[in-house]
């Protein structure tokens, strides 16, 4: 793995201005070597200039260990160079300096300016100390040789290590913006990882109040039909074994399809953990989940065209009359077929209605009116107060109070308008709107 922005400033632990231990021992080493050079050089620069050989040695000596600050101050090291050129010492310390000054941040005028400045220097000296030396007769050469020499040695002296120097700069700010383009994509998969875990926290939910809604639809009426066909059935065995029969036999019915029903939601779910089941593992948890969860609506969906629709609701009316209640059926307008889902929800709506009749209103008379419009498809359930006050509780029907929130969601989901509440008779009203489209 790479080492990010963060991690590398961490890493800083040498002394004073040096990020690391090494980079201070290189520089100490360097500014040493500088010393002893300029020492050296000191003594036949004391000579020519007339003063005592230790005059020049300390000179040297303090003039080469500037070298030591070359990181901190490489301006200053560079002048500091220039400024012994002519006494032919510090070739190092301003071979080095020149490389640390390009490879720093200044900007590139003031490290063009201290560069030709050095050239210059190195140029001047170099002529000068070459014309001097045939002038002696050292050097036997022609005139031609005095400035090439003094050309090549400031070339030589000077292009190498600024060059040098701007190449590892150029690629140090680059490593640089690399590392924290690092850091960056690593936050941004960081907050990435968040939402996505938000988001499959989110659907978990949403599933699973979807489920919940799905089994208290398909459980509560057929149950509750059930429960109440057992009451009638308990209270007729022995007065009218025929009608006993027939409700024995509704009951059966109602039971059969109930499991149908509940067997056809187990298998959707099935078919949703055999697909999280075999994700690959190298998919992050998060993402894994809410792609599962939304396969599994996937399937749901493609399942629920056989899923009840509005051409049901007559039998499920008669359903409730079978089992004792007086209800009327009315359709206004041109029956026509609807999106699955909007079908389904108008069922769900009516049976809903229903089942809350049957546990809160046995023996009441009920009105189911549908009405089929140009762009919308309402629905309405209104029952009348009940015939006697203890009916409601005879058959023993629990009640879980999440009828009326889950006819309310599914009719928000698709972007209608549902109501609920008793009238003034002293029954109960359930209207219901979903748009068309």
């Amino acid at each position: 793995m790479t080492t990010t922005g963060e991690e590398h400033e961490a890493a800083r632990g040498g002394p004073w201005w040096w990020a690391r231990w090494r980079s201070a021992v290189l520089d100490g080493a360097l500014a040493a070597v500088s010393a002893v050079e300029c020492a050296v050089e000191g003594v036949p620069f004391a000579r020519d200039a007339g003063i005592a050989p230790a005059v020049g040695v300390v000179f040297g000596l303090l003039a080469g260990s500037v070298l030591v600050v070359r990181r901190r101050w490489p301006i200053a090291v560079v002048l500091v160079a220039i400024a012994i050129t002519p006494a032919e010492m510090g070739f190092l310390m301003g071979v080095v300096g020149l490389y640390t000054l390009a490879a720093s941040e200044l900007p590139r005028r003031i490290i063009g300016s201290l560069a030709g400045m050095s050239l210059v220097g190195t140029l001047i000296v170099t002529f000068v100390r070459v014309r001097q030396d045939m002038a002696r007769g050292d050097l036997t050469l022609g005139d031609w040789f005095v400035p090439f020499a003094s050309i090549t040695t400031a070339i030589g002296m000077t292009a190498p290590p600024v060059l040098l120097g701007l190449y590892v700069g150029a690629r140090r700010r680059l490593m640089e913006s690399l590392r924290e383009r690092a850091d960056s994509l690593e936050r941004e998969l960081q907050l990435l990882a968040e939402r996505a875990e938000e988001r499959a926290e989110w659907a978990r939910g949403e599933e699973r109040t979807r489920i919940a809604r799905e089994m208290h639809d398909v459980v509560a009426h057929r149950v509750s039909l059930m429960v109440v066909h057992a009451a009638a059935l308990q209270a007729i065995a022995r007065k009218d074994p025929d009608k006993a029969v027939r409700n024995a036999a509704l009951v059966g019915d109602m039971g059969r399809q109930a499991l149908t029903e509940l067997r056809e939601m187990l298998g959707v779910l099935r078919s949703g953990d055999g697909v999280r089941g075999g994700s690959s593992s190298a998919v992050p948890a998060a993402v894994e989940v809410a792609a599962a969860v939304a396969v599994s609506r996937a399937v749901v969906d493609e399942g629920a065209v056989e899923g009840p629709c509005l051409s049901d609701v007559e039998e499920l009316v008669g359903q409730s009359a079978a089992a004792g209640m007086v209800v009327d059926l009315s359709v206004e307008g041109e029956a026509r077929s609807y999106a699955a889902e909007i079908e389904q929800t108008a069922f769900r709506v009516v049976q809903e209605a229903l089942t809350n009749v049957h546990k809160h209103a046995a023996g009441a008379k009920t009105y189911v009116r549908l009405a089929h419009r140009v762009s919308e498809i309402a629905m309405q359930v209104e029952n009348e107060p009940p015939p006697e006050a203890g009916s409601a509780s005879s058959a023993r029907l629990p009640s879980g109070g999440n009828g009326l929130v889950g006819m309310k969601e599914r009719v928000v989901a698709l972007g209608g308008v549902f109501v609920s509440g008793p009238t003034e008779a002293g029954g109960f009203r359930v209207s219901a709107v979903i748009p068309a489209a």
